[in-house]
């Protein structure tokens, strides 16, 4: 979703009950809270991929909040609640992804009145900008570098926020992006065996992704922003769309499965019907995965799907 996408203003105050900041430990999903030791740093995240990458590098030292994690949620549209509101205005830590992604947030925090908590932007950290005239892909947890990056500002927030701890922190820090390098391995894989391979998509969530593995994405824009902004899509964008499948013109379809409608369960169809292979992938964390299992099953996914 674009910072200026007709999405945004619907991230509004509606009561969400599926927050109780007391769940068990461990668990860093949406609306659900992870809770450490006593006198934890109360972190809160926008959603759970940010908040899984907490818990790694804070382990029993934090609580934390996450804001939305259902796989079923689209993202787009979420309405945080009052549950939430109280987490904002406990926290001392508060992780988004900025961009234009989760701006609720910084409404929400600033409703409560907590001065006090550092905020972590990962579009900011990412130090990421558009080229010029176009919009920033805001899906930054879909790359991997920047997310090694986000680690160490998380880390260095944990840090300021309870000194003691700072050492393993940064441990845990160092720790998780060793993992990452493992990931960045497997796209280069991908690229060395499929540098230039076409690809569409339904939405640019995963682009990141399929750029680092060195795939071209042959998805009219038009299309891609359409789904994406919740608009209209039109006839002759579809119908191009619909031509790269039913032509073979690429290798596989990558779908976001949170970001559906008429259209895109068209291309879908269009997909399965020719014998393109569909690879699913998700905003937020399915339940019972953490950030590295998942990109990790992402990147197999594409990889079998482009035939390796």
């Amino acid at each position: 979703m674009k910072a200026s996408s007709a999405r945004g203003p619907a991230l509004l105050v509606v009561a969400c009950t599926a927050l109780a900041l007391g769940c068990e430990s461990g668990s860093s999903g949406a609306g659900s809270s992870a809770t450490g030791r006593p006198g934890a740093v109360p972190v809160v995240a926008s959603t759970n991929v940010y908040g899984d990458i907490v818990r790694q590098i804070g382990g029993d030292r934090v609580e934390v909040s996450s804001i939305i994690s259902d796989p079923s949620q689209d993202p787009h549209s979420y309405e945080a609640g009052t549950q939430n509101q109280l987490a904002l205005s406990r926290a001392r830590v508060v992780v988004e992804n900025g961009g234009g992604y989760d701006d609720f947030v910084g409404r929400m925090l600033r409703g409560t009145k907590n001065s006090s908590p550092q905020v972590v932007n990962a579009v900011q950290v990412s130090g990421k900008t558009p080229a010029a005239g176009q919009e920033l892909n805001e899906h930054l947890w879909y790359d991997v570098l920047a997310m090694g990056k986000l680690a160490d500002r998380i880390a260095d927030a944990l840090a300021k926020a309870a000194p003691d701890d700072s050492s393993a922190f940064r441990r845990n820090a160092e720790e998780f992006r060793g993992k990452l390098t493992a990931l960045q391995a497997e796209e280069a894989r991908i690229k060395a065996d499929h540098g230039g391979a076409a690809v569409a998509v339904t939405e640019p969530l995963p682009l990141y992704l399929t750029e680092a593995s060195g795939l071209r994405n042959m998805t009219p824009a038009d299309f891609s922003e359409a789904v994406e902004e919740g608009t209209e899509v039109s006839p002759g964008s579809l119908r191009e769309t619909l031509d790269l499948l039913t032509g073979k013109r690429v290798k596989a379809l990558v779908y976001n499965e949170q970001t559906t409608g008429p259209q895109t369960e068209k291309v879908k169809r269009a997909a399965e019907d020719h014998g393109i292979p569909v690879v699913p992938v998700t905003e937020t964390l399915p339940a019972g995965q953490d950030y590295v299992g998942w990109m990790t099953a992402n990147v197999h996914a594409l990889r079998r799907a482009l035939g390796t």
